[in-house]
């Protein structure tokens, strides 16, 4: 698909559809193969690959009413309640879609969201936020043009959520999902994620991630300036090429069920990408002592035991610990027992691999 396809030349029939309301759930993912860096109008700099989450998840219900004068116009409420300082995030998300999606002047909408998880737990909440936010939108879309196939729909949702925030696309549907032009990857592309095309081994299925939260607190550096730092990055170049190798290796793991190398692959994703944060100009570090304190703990944990438990790390200090869901009951006792208690208030959220967004009836 192409920018242009994505474009609504359909009649708009406003008659058919004046009013209404729609209730959308999306998960959050959680990158493997990590995209940092990215150029023009959120176009990834390098492919990435991620697990979706099942139970973290934004809730968002979008009521829709035609109005007489065209222009964007939203009230939006969090858990019920106004929340001014989100509106900007959504005006500008609504600006670019816009282009796209020329009904939307036409409508009021009063926008109701929520999250299965605390707004101040330092998980971000962009990625389901926005999904959630695409879905209702073509859920509408759908409505004043019935004929919409199922895979447009993804696809243009995807779209739409990647111009909200970039990986909000691979949160829409699918439980492995690649973004960004792989060669070895069928039908990917830099626009929208993709399902992982390939059969999933069985020792995949259902993997677990428990996102211990080490750190509540908002980032010193947000996401957005951390991408535009890989501009001119002295180790920019050599990190996109190595992010595709390891697309191209992750993928024979997933197909083959290698659970050693899946643990030295996401591992290294994992520092590489704080190595890129601590060798930008101006430098930073997201992670904090008890994030090395967490990691070492796994590190001894498995070569105690040899159960094949990891870690991975978004652009913050929260430590996403991955295993098979077969050694649940081991990896959940290590975590009570000897993880839990660097985490504030020893909190964590037990989360495995859902399927992307659901349609509330």
């Amino acid at each position: 698909m192409k920018i242009e396809d994505f474009i609504y030349s359909h009649e708009i029939d406003l008659s058919a559809v004046q009013t209404g309301s729609l209730t959308w759930s999306a998960p959050s993912n959680i990158a493997l193969v990590k995209y940092w860096g990215k150029v023009g109008d959120q176009i990834p700099a390098n492919p990435s690959l991620s697990f979706t989450l099942s139970k973290c998840k934004t809730i968002t219900t979008l009521d829709y009413s035609v109005k007489s004068e065209k222009g964007i116009s939203f009230d939006l409420l969090f858990e019920g309640q106004p929340k001014e300082d989100f509106k900007p995030k959504v005006q500008k998300f609504f600006e670019r879609i816009v282009k796209y999606c020329p009904y939307i002047e036409q409508y009021h909408f009063v926008i109701d969201t929520t999250n299965t998880f605390p707004h101040s737990s330092g998980i971000a909440s962009s990625a389901s936020g926005m999904a959630a936010m695409a879905v209702n939108i073509m859920s509408l879309e759908k409505e004043l043009n019935p004929v919409m196939s199922e895979e447009y729909f993804n696809q243009k949702a995807s779209f739409l959520a990647r111009l909200g925030s970039g990986s909000a696309c691979r949160s829409v549907s699918g439980s492995v999902v690649v973004w960004g032009t792989q060669e070895d990857v069928s039908g990917s592309s830099d626009l929208y994620g993709v399902e992982f095309p390939y059969s999933l081994h069985e020792n995949f299925k259902g993997y677990r991630d428990v996102i211990l939260l080490v750190d509540k607190g908002e980032k010193q550096v947000s996401s957005t300036l951390g991408h535009n730092l890989m501009n001119g990055h002295p180790y920019a170049e050599q990190r996109f090429a190595q992010a595709h190798e390891n697309m191209t290796k992750l993928r024979a793991i997933l197909e083959q069920g290698n659970i050693p190398e899946f643990i030295a692959l996401v591992e290294s994703e994992a520092l590489t990408l704080h190595a890129m944060m601590m060798t930008s100009m101006p430098y930073f570090i997201l992670m904090k002592p008890n994030t090395l304190q967490i990691i070492e703990k796994i590190w001894a944990f498995r070569e105690k035991t040899s159960i094949p438990v990891c870690f991975t790390l978004d652009a913050g200090a929260n430590v996403h610990v991955l295993f098979p869901k077969d050694n649940e009951r081991f990896v959940m006792d290590f975590i009570n027992e000897e993880l839990a208690v660097f985490c504030e208030n020893a909190q964590y959220i037990a989360d495995e691999m859902g399927a992307g967004a659901i349609r509330i009836k």
